[in-house]
């Protein structure tokens, strides 16, 4: 597996492949690989002719200074991880490499980017989408994998991608979990023994909230979530939102949409934990 840290170094790699004709598949992560990123390594691998992933914490979607400090780094491991998948480059770029200058720019990405993360994590989309169209210019993909654990995320890189007119297709993966049901993440390991043991409680209640649709209202179950999440002991729901998968607006009834999810955010400790549950009209999905 090739390991570039330059642009030039990974364009080296490149134009050859691009040359030939085939196609390459790119999946963009922070490191701290978990096996839900080996299952969008995998994707990508089983789609394309080229697998490329990123390694990079990128500091501009980090509104916590904090949270960027304590942000899990395993680089070797990470490679180790990528190469056994099948990803053909690892791109590992330092912050000097990918932001010689800062990035200014300010993207306007309508209301998938202000509700949700975007209401309570500031600026946090707009770094986003700096450092994934700085990536898709740099590594040119045909497609692009993303988890939909940040199914927010998806829908403001797939708007991104629009409004730049950039020629990558979005892939969404399902989410991946644990055997208890909570989702994969690479905060997961900043979990404490006993919050780790509590965590899954996320994934058990957005389940179950399923089972109470239609005979509840939207507003009874967001109620229902996040009451039974803040009496869990080390547990603080930040929000809970039921809303239209395409516009992320919230929606009052169940009617209102063919197509519904709920998107949450919790902390457990200090540790922020978010998941989704999909429903659709009077029914279910998944």
């Amino acid at each position: 597996m090739k390991v570039a840290y330059t642009i030039n170094d990974l364009r080296a790699y490149l134009a050859p492949e691009r040359q030939a004709g085939r196609r390459i598949g790119f999946v963009p992560t922070m490191g701290a690989l978990h096996d839900g990123h080996l299952s969008l390594v995998k994707a990508c691998v089983a789609e394309n002719d080229v697998c490329v992933a990123s390694i990079f914490v990128n500091p501009t979607q980090f509104n916590d200074v904090r949270d960027l400090a304590a942000y899990p780094r395993t680089p070797e491991k990470d490679c180790r991880l990528l190469e056994e998948a099948g990803c053909d480059c690892v791109f590992m770029p330092p912050v000097g490499e990918m932001y010689p200058e800062p990035d200014g720019r300010v993207f306007d990405l309508g209301t998938v980017a202000q509700v949700m993360e975007g209401a309570f994590r500031p600026g946090h989309f707009n770094g986003v989408a700096q450092v994934v169209s700085r990536l898709f210019r740099i590594v040119e993909p045909h497609s692009a994998y993303f988890g939909e654990k940040d199914f927010q995320q998806i829908a403001v890189i797939r708007e991104m991608t629009r409004q730049l007119s950039l020629p990558v297709r979005i892939v969404p993966c399902p989410i991946l979990r644990e055997a208890d049901g909570l989702a994969m993440s690479s905060r997961n390991v900043r979990l404490t023994p006993e919050q780790r043991r509590i965590a899954p409680a996320i994934a058990v209640t957005l389940k179950e909230s399923r089972t109470f649709v239609p005979e509840k209202s939207v507003k009874e179950v967001v109620g229902l979530v996040t009451d039974t999440l803040n009496r869990t002991p080390l547990l603080r729901v930040e929000y809970y939102e039921i809303a239209d998968t395409k516009t992320l607006l919230s929606v009052r009834d169940w009617n209102e949409s063919d197509d519904i999810i709920g998107c949450i955010a919790v902390f457990c400790g200090e540790v922020r934990l978010i998941d989704n549950v999909r429903y659709v009209e009077a029914g279910i999905v998944n």
